[in-house]
């Protein structure tokens, strides 16, 4: 990914095997870029949570998502309830962050504002 594109503007590329894992040092320069996301499980992976007014909104960005994660051929993990929808990103062929969990968090932001 370049640099010049801005995440909600780039697209995923695929990713497998542990050279496109991030470094802490890339981790930090690109979270700052997805602002409100979380490193979790030892920065193995980005999560956040969206809340919504009630459950069809909820559902509605759900949909969205799941239809970006189906574009983009990066699939987060979800907890969905009636008010919010926890959002967690992590490559599995990577053995943690990709540059592809930052551009779908980006995209998620995009989907939500």
């Amino acid at each position: 990914m370049s640099d010049l594109i801005p995440l909600a503007q780039a697209h995923c590329l695929p990713r497998k095997g542990a050279e496109h894992k991030l470094g802490q040092a890339r981790i930090h320069e690109l979270l700052p870029e997805v602002a409100g996301w979380e490193l979790a499980e030892s920065g193995h992976a980005l999560t956040r949570t969206f809340k919504f007014k009630d459950y069809y909104r909820t559902m509605s960005f759900v949909n969205a998502l799941a239809h970006m994660a189906n574009r983009e051929d990066h699939h987060p993990d979800l907890g969905v309830h009636y008010d919010r929808c926890v959002v967690r990103y992590s490559t599995h062929d990577v053995g943690g962050l990709s540059e592809n969990d930052f551009i779908c968090a980006a995209h998620a932001d995009a989907l939500a504002a």
